[in-house]
This record gives C-alpha cells, sequence and structure tokens, in this order.
C-alpha cells in the first residue's frame, strides 16, 4: 500500500502532515492534563510544608509555631494522618504577613522585598543550544526565590512555551491571540500594558507573561519597524521589554526571563531588559562549543546595537554548569577547563543530572513541587540539595547588588 494511502496524505505534502501530527498531539497533551488536575483541568500546588520545613523556611524555632497554633493565631495548621502539622503554600505566605506585623523588629526577615533604593532585579537565562536546561534553571530560580518571600514575575519569551506549560498552561489550548509578551511589545495599536497580560499561578508569589508561537512574530515585524523608521512611547526593538516591565515593576523584586534558543530580536530585548544574566551550559564538547558561538554573537551584535544607543551592562553575569554528572571524565574535564577560563565569573554551585528532574519534568513540576513518593526519596533529596545551592548563589548575587548583607 503507498504511504499516502495509508495515511490520507500526499506523501510529500509536509504541511498536512505537520497539522496532522499538531492535531493528535495537542489533543493527547491535553486529555493527559485533563486526567493530572481534574476536574477542571487546572494546576494547583498540592505539597505542603511540614513544621521543620517553616523552621528553614523561616527562620524561627519549632516551639514559636507550635505556640502560635494552641494560642489560635496566624493560619492555622491541618494535621496529617500521624497527626503532624502541615502548612499550604498559602499558609507559609499568610504567616509570613503575620510575624512581619507582629515583629516589626525582624519584619525584614519574614517579608524581604526590595526597599527603597532597591532596583527590581531582572534575572535572564540563556544560551541557544538546545538542552542546556535553561527553562529548568528559570523555573527552579523562580520557585526557590518564591519560597523564600520574594514577589516574582516569569516571563516566556521562547515560542515553544515549555516555562508556560510547567505552570501549567498548554499554550495551543489556554491562550488566545495577545495573551503573551508579544501583546505588550508588538508595534501597532493592538498593543496592551504588560499588566494586561500577566497573570497569576498556582504558585503562590509567582505572577507569569505566558508564551506561544505568537511570539515569533515579534521577529517578523522588526525588521519592517526598522525599516519604516516609526516610533512609539516603547522605543526601538531592544527598549521595549524593558520599558514595557518598568510599568509594573513597583509590585516585583525579581523578574525571571526564559529567552528562546536562539540570539533574535527578543533575545536581545532580555539581555537588554536584564540587571544580571545566567549563561547555562552543559560541560561537553559541543555544548561548550556551541557556548563560544553564542557568545561570539552577542558580543557582534552588542557592538552593532551600541551605534543605536544599546549598551549592554549587567550586575553579574554567571556561567551556570547543568546537568552535571560529577563521575563522567569528560565532563570534569570541561568543567575544569570552563572554571579556569572563567574563573568567578563561573556559579561554584553546580546543577547535577538527576532522575528526579526527569520525573519531575514528566509531571510538568519543578523538584519544588514533587511530593513524596513521586520520585525516589535519596535522588530528590540529592537534587534538592543541588538546586539550593545554584539558586541560594544566585540570591545571594542579588542581595549583594541590593547592598543587603
Amino acid at each position: 500500500m503507498d504511504v499516502s494511502e495509508y495515511s490520507g496524505v500526499s506523501s510529500n505534502d509536509t504541511a498536512k502532515k505537520m497539522d496532522r501530527y499538531t492535531a493528535k498531539l495537542s489533543a493527547e497533551l491535553h486529555d493527559m492534563r485533563e486526567r493530572v488536575y481534574p476536574p477542571e483541568a487546572q494546576k494547583i500546588f498540592s505539597k505542603t510544608f511540614s513544621t521543620l520545613d517553616l523552621v528553614r523556611l523561616l527562620g524561627v524555632p519549632e516551639s514559636t509555631l507550635r505556640h502560635l497554633t494552641l494560642e489560635g493565631k496566624g493560619p492555622q495548621p491541618n494535621r496529617a494522618e500521624n497527626n503532624r502539622r502541615t502548612y499550604t503554600l498559602d499558609q507559609v505566605w499568610e504567616l509570613r504577613e503575620y510575624l512581619a506585623e507582629h515583629r516589626p523588629d525582624e519584619s525584614f526577615k519574614f517579608k524581604p522585598h526590595r526597599g527603597e533604593g532597591e532596583k527590581l532585579q531582572i534575572i535572564a537565562t540563556a544560551n541557544f543550544k538546545g538542552g542546556s536546561s535553561k527553562t529548568t534553571s528559570s523555573i527552579h530560580l523562580a520557585h526557590y526565590l518564591a519560597l523564600q518571600g520574594y514577589r516574582v514575575l516569569c516571563i516566556d519569551l521562547d515560542p515553544q512555551a515549555s516555562l508556560t506549560s510547567v505552570f501549567g498552561i498548554q499554550p495551543e489550548f489556554d491562550l488566545q491571540g495577545n495573551d503573551t509578551a508579544y501583546a505588550a511589545l508588538r508595534y501597532d495599536n493592538e498593543r496592551l500594558s504588560l499588566a494586561d497580560v500577566i497573570r497569576p499561578t498556582y504558585f503562590t508569589g509567582i505572577d507569569l507573561v505566558p508564551g506561544n508561537l505568537e511570539l515569533m512574530d515579534f521577529e517578523f515585524d522588526t525588521p519592517a519597524n526598522l525599516s519604516s523608521r516609526d516610533r512609539d512611547e516603547l522605543g526601538l526593538f531592544f527598549e521595549r521589554l524593558n520599558n514595557a516591565i518598568f510599568q509594573v515593576s513597583d509590585k516585583y523584586d525579581i523578574v525571571v526571563i526564559d529567552t528562546p534558543p536562539s540570539l533574535g530580536y527578543a533575545t536581545l530585548a532580555a539581555l537588554y531588559a536584564a540587571t544580571a544574566m545566567i549563561v547555562t551550559v552543559h560541560p561537553a564538547m559541543l555544548d561548550v562549543a556551541s557556548c563560544n558561538q553564542f557568545l561570539i554573537m552577542i558580543s557582534d551584535l552588542s557592538e552593532v546595537l551600541a551605534e543605536f544607543g544599546a549598551r549592554f551592562e549587567h550586575d553579574f553575569i554567571r556561567f551556570l554548569l547543568t546537568r552535571v554528572n560529577p563521575n563522567d571524565g569528560p565532563q570534569k574535564y570541561m568543567s575544569g577547563v570552563i572554571r579556569s577560563l572563567f574563573d568567578n565569573d563561573v556559579l561554584v554551585a553546580e546543577a547535577l543530572e538527576s532522575t528526579a528532574i526527569a520525573g519531575a519534568a514528566v509531571a510538568k513540576k519543578s523538584l519544588y513541587e514533587l511530593e513524596s513518593g513521586e520520585v525516589g526519596r535519596e535522588a530528590l533529596k540529592r537534587a534538592l540539595e543541588s538546586s539550593d545551592r545554584v539558586n541560594s548563589e544566585i540570591l545571594g548575587l542579588i542581595q549583594q547588588n541590593w547592598g543587603r548583607s
């Protein structure tokens, strides 16, 4: 039998084949999500926190939490089957508010929001090599920061929208036209403010500007705009994201931008807006060579953009070694090469390769969402320790730029 007869599509009609693949796969992904997040097909944060978790997150003794419960003050925990007290993520934030109000001398400890003179920190994760763990690093950084009490805005600039998917939004089903960052960047009269496309997430403390294939329109529209010389209040393409973020800057402490795996106009806009850049790189020869090409292109383009008044200035740039296998000889060698070349510009902490991360990805979760039993306990423990070290180091750099000890 001819292949075209079996498929119902001409054997050389690639566009129709792609449509057929997309329709089938999108429908299956939609059904999978409804099975995982019934009945409204909405993702929720179901993990709970023990009193020991709160001791670590809030820096208060367990006796303080016990007294609050006995006195009926603050959010009241639930009781697990083993009679241990557990708190939801919402309650963790409520407890931060309660302790900050009733312990004014320590309020900054419980609500570490940026204060006067502390500028909004915009962290862009970047690399145009697929598989460098750019999105994984972005989601884990955002979740970690929110658990520490910071107000976080995530912006998904990648048309593939992996970050958006982790937040429980299926781009092709849940987003309509003008629902992404493109709506705030576009050049015509349909442009919206960034506030209009920001949406709350299931993860308390994090808002999201979602992404989908619509973001590609920015790459197509920008050359025409540059040729026309028409200008609006957002300015040239590289200024637009920065100016859009400025409109909502008072609501957040930190912005995390997941950039596209290419060095297009959107990525350049993200790098211009960013106060800091995390370059994710897997310590393998091909990945490091690709990263080198990425750096060369940034250097060359920054010189061209300087003619338009664009200066790339970042408080810090750090290379993050990802998917690291400490027992892999070639990886150890390449890690050593990167550290010897870039020295202090490489994060000390490394994101270790882990079956726990792979398991979390299947469930469209971060490590910070996984509950006991979803993956191996020891694997999860090691992966969380690795993630905490990486994100704590990045937070330390942010606090340093705020002038905090």
